[in-house]
């Protein structure tokens, strides 16, 4: 039982066993509501692993040179299939040093999509697919925009999840790129 409640007790959760003489026992488990599972896409940008959520991507491409368009003042916006949309370095995004994907070629675009937006997040490298379990930084770390929780990978390391809608707010309040909200 020891191994039960010590693995309950780092889900932030509590276990509870009542006893009751001639009636049996009653074995109570409480998880927290922010305990959740997610599909994501695991990416690296630089040295760091980041999860997407798979319900947010739309496809993952690399892109050539020729659909790539300079805005003015407002960024890259990058053509898929008659739209233009905008291109999110996500090493711009966190600071992240390190990162391979210096010119677009070298990288992917992973086209998701959140709050009625499209957009290309510029990643170095797809490292696949995998089912992780939430959990909240909040408590520890207050609110991070672009970031909803975070996840311990197999290997033991600790991977960010992706709060799409997040990091389009974020790139909205830079002025060198202006997301578009889609009417259609």
């Amino acid at each position: 039982m020891d191994v039960v409640r010590r693995n309950i007790n780092e889900l932030g959760g509590n276990i509870e066993i009542e006893s009751e003489l001639g009636r049996g026992s009653a074995i109570i488990i409480r998880l927290p509501l922010t305990l959740a599972i997610l599909d994501g896409q695991i990416i690296s940008v630089g040295d760091e692993i980041y999860i997407v959520p798979l319900i947010s991507i739309i496809e993952s491409l690399q892109v050539h040179p020729d659909s790539i368009n300079l805005v003015a003042g407002r960024g890259e916006a990058f053509k898929l299939r008659d739209e233009y949309l905008p291109i999110v370095r996500l090493h711009e995004v966190f600071g992240i040093e390190g990162y391979r994907a210096q010119d677009l070629k070298d990288g992917l675009l992973v086209v998701v999509e959140g709050d009625g937006r499209r957009c290309g997040i510029l990643v170095d490298d797809l490292i696949g697919q995998q089912q992780v379990v939430i959990k909240s930084l909040e408590a520890n770390y207050g609110r991070v925009e672009g970031v909803s929780g975070a996840t311990i990978l197999g290997d033991g390391s600790v991977a960010l999840i992706l709060d799409i809608p997040g990091i389009m707010r974020l790139t909205n309040q830079s002025p060198e790129l202006q997301l578009v909200k889609r009417t259609a």
